[in-house]
């Protein structure tokens, strides 16, 4: 019996040396420990981590932050600042054009006489306030108003003395009227449209005189017949003749 206990003793022994050596020691666990963390990016000292990671740091959020903070006088760049300029541009020429009305074609009486005389020329016509009145009317149907509007305007640059006030309305009916952009441009020649561009380097009253002319003769030869025979003159003459 001794001699058997003697005998198991070794293989004891052996499988205690085995599962020593089998279990990890503290600074194996440690070392284990520090591999399984996931390493942290480092980021610079003079960025903060917003700033790392920041989407609008990229080359296309600058570009679009670039343009959206745009000023906008800049309209050839913008496309929305371009489009504001259009709709500004248009309330001006509306609210101009109502004060051509309030100032050139007031509320008169007319006779049967002042009626007939606008047959006899397109002059004694258009130096009417109330036959002027009525032709923008038949102008407007026709829509072809603008030329019309574009006279008055010229007329009233003429009567202007101011030097600064002669460059603005200069400037505002290139706008309302010589202008492709505009919705309400008048038909006129390329040798006319060049004569106002170099006129306009140095604007004067009589900068538009040769243009105005022109669509002058235009409703002369063109609606000035037709407002005769429309139904619109012939209602006015049986009325006053009634």
């Amino acid at each position: 019996m001794t001699t058997m206990m003697r005998n198991q003793s070794p293989a004891i022994n052996e499988n205690d040396v085995r599962m020593r050596s089998n279990r990890p020691s503290k600074d194996n666990k440690e070392s284990k420990e520090t591999k399984d963390q996931p390493v942290q990016q480092q980021t610079p000292q003079n960025e903060s981590p917003e700033e790392a990671v920041s989407p609008t740091s990229s080359p296309t959020h600058t570009r679009e932050r670039r343009f959206s903070t745009t000023c906008c006088f800049c309209w050839c760049c913008t496309p929305p600042c371009f489009s504001n300029m259009v709709v500004k541009n248009d309330q001006l020429s509306q609210s101009r054009s109502k004060e051509l009305d309030s100032n050139s074609d007031r509320e008169e009486l007319l006779s049967l006489e002042d009626m007939k005389n606008w047959s006899e020329s397109f002059d004694r016509l258009i130096r009417s306030n109330g036959g002027r009145r009525k032709f923008r009317e038949f102008l407007r149907m026709e829509y072809s108003e603008e030329n019309m509007l574009f006279w008055l305007a010229c007329e009233e640059l003429k009567r202007e003395q101011n030097s600064e006030l002669i460059e603005e309305k200069a400037r505002l009916i290139y706008e309302d009227y010589i202008s492709i952009l505009s919705p309400k441009e008048v038909s006129l020649d390329s040798r006319v449209r060049e004569v106002i561009n170099q006129n306009m380097l140095d604007p004067s009253p009589h900068t538009f005189d040769e243009a105005q002319l022109q669509i002058y003769t235009l409703m002369h030869q063109d609606p000035y017949p037709r407002f005769l025979n429309s139904q619109l003159y012939k209602k006015l003459i049986e009325e006053a003749s009634s």
